[in-house]
C-alpha cells in the first residue's frame, strides 16, 4: 500500500468515530416534545387511575337495593359488592348499618370508610313501636286499698278501665287462678304501665297458704327450664303467660340456659318476681345447643343475643387469617373477648377440631 492509500485509510479511521460522536450529539440535544408529550399524557392517565383506585369517590348507598354497578360508582370494594349481593340472595336484610361489617371481606378499615355512607331506607330501617296505647284515664273516684281476687267489672270501670279492659282483667285473673304478684297483674294486656304505676300502691296480694299454691299434681317440682313448655312454665308460682313467651323466645336464642339467673337478663323478669319462682325451677346445661365457632356460619353467629356486632367482625375476619381457636383463652388473647364477655359467651362454645 502505497503512502497515499495509507492517509486516505487513517482519515477514514478518524471520520468513523467523529461522525458517531456527531451523531449522538444531535440526538441528545434534538427536541422531545413529541416523545415527552405521549410519556407526560401516559403519566397523567396512570396517575390519575391510581387516586381513583386508592381515593374512591364515595356516594351513599342502599345495602338492601343497590345494584352491583350502582355498589361500585358508589365507591363500594368489587369484592364488597359481590359479599352484599350474595347475602341479599341467601334471604339477609341490612336492617342497620353495623349489619354491613359483617358482609365476608369487609375489613374495619373499610367499614370505617363505607360507614358514613350506608343508607338503610325507610323500608328496611328497624323502628321504634308505634305507642298505639291510650292515655291514662282520669280518676272518677278517689283510690282506696282494695284486693283483686274481689273486685268487679264495675269496680275496674270507676277506677279508670274501659269495659273490655275491665272484663279482660277479671278473666285473666280466672284463668291464671288469681293475681299473687304486681307483675302477674302488670302482665296482663289490658294494665298499661302508666294505670298499674298508678294502681300499685292500692292493690292487697293476700298471703295464700303454700298448698294452695303448689297444688298441681301433674307437675313434679323443680322442673327443667330447658325442656319445660308454655303451658308447664305458666302454672308455676309468679310467672304468667307474657313472661314465659320471652322466656322461651330468650331460650331460643341462646341454645338453652345454663344458670336460671339468665332470667334475670329479661326485662319481663324482675328479682322480686325471680325471688318467687326460682325454687322451683333448675337448668339441665346438657341440653344447651352449641355453636361451632370455628366453622359457624355469619347468619348463625348473628342471632345469638351475646355476640355483638364488633365480636361478629372480629371472629369471621380472624378466623379466615388464622383458621380458628381451641379454647375461649385463645379467643381473648386474639383480643375477639375480653375476659368478662369470654365468662358469658363460654357455656355456649364448641371448639371441635380447629380447621387447619
Amino acid at each position: 500500500m502505497d503512502k497515499e492509500s495509507r492517509e486516505k485509510l487513517q482519515g477514514v479511521v478518524w471520520l468513523v468515530p467523529l461522525m458517531l460522536i456527531v451523531v449522538l450529539l444531535f440526538m441528545v440535544a434534538r427536541p422531545h416534545d413529541s416523545y415527552d408529550y405521549g410519556n407526560s399524557h401516559r403519566r397523567e392517565v396512570d396517575s390519575k387511575a391510581t387516586a381513583d383506585t386508592l381515593t374512591p369517590q364515595l356516594k351513599s348507598f342502599d345495602p338492601n337495593e343497590a345494584d352491583y354497578r350502582t355498589m361500585v360508582e358508589a365507591g363500594v370494594e368489587r369484592n364488597i359488592a359481590v359479599s352484599i349481593l350474595k347475602w341479599r340472595e341467601a334471604g339477609k336484610v341490612f336492617r342497620i348499618k353495623e349489619d354491613v361489617a359483617l358482609c365476608y371481606g369487609m375489613t374495619d378499615s373499610m367499614y370505617f370508610a363505607l360507614e358514613p355512607y350506608i343508607n338503610i331506607g325507610d323500608k328496611y330501617r328497624i323502628k321504634p313501636p308505634a305507642n298505639t296505647k291510650p292515655a291514662p284515664q282520669v280518676d272518677t273516684v278517689t283510690l282506696r286499698p282494695f284486693s283483686l281476687d274481689s273486685v268487679s267489672v264495675a269496680y275496674l270501670r270507676t277506677i279508670g278501665f274501659t269495659s273490655r279492659q275491665a272484663d279482660l282483667v277479671i278473666r285473666y285473673r280466672d284463668m291464671i287462678g288469681g293475681y299473687r304478684t304486681m307483675e302477674e297483674f302488670a302482665e296482663c294486656y289490658a294494665v298499661d304501665s302508666a294505670m298499674a304505676a298508678r294502681l300499685e300502691p292500692y292493690i292487697i296480694f293476700p298471703e295464700r297458704p303454700a298448698e294452695v299454691i303448689y297444688n298441681r299434681p301433674n307437675i313434679t317440682l323443680p322442673i327443667d327450664i330447658n325442656s319445660a313448655d308454655s303451658a308447664t312454665l305458666v302454672s308455676l308460682r309468679g310467672i304468667g303467660p307474657k313472661s314465659v313467651v320471652h322466656i322461651l323466645r330468650y331460650r331460643e336464642l341462646l341454645g338453652g340456659y345454663h344458670s336460671t339467673a339468665q332470667l334475670l337478663e329479661l326485662a319481663a323478669v324482675t328479682e322480686d318476681n325471680f325471688q318467687h319462682f326460682s325454687p322451683q325451677i333448675y337448668c339441665d346445661s346438657a341440653k344447651i345447643k352449641k355453636i361451632c365457632i370455628n366453622f359457624a356460619s355469619p347468619k348463625e353467629l348473628e342471632v345469638h343475643p351475646y355476640l355483638s356486632n364488633r365480636m361478629l367482625r372480629r371472629i369471621i375476619n380472624h378466623r379466615e387469617l388464622k383458621g380458628g381457636w381451641s379454647t375461649v383463652e385463645e379467643m381473648i388473647e386474639d383480643n375477639i373477648f375480653s375476659e368478662e364477655e369470654a365468662a358469658r359467651i363460654a357455656p355456649y362454645l364448641d371448639f371441635g377440631t380447629t380447621p387447619k
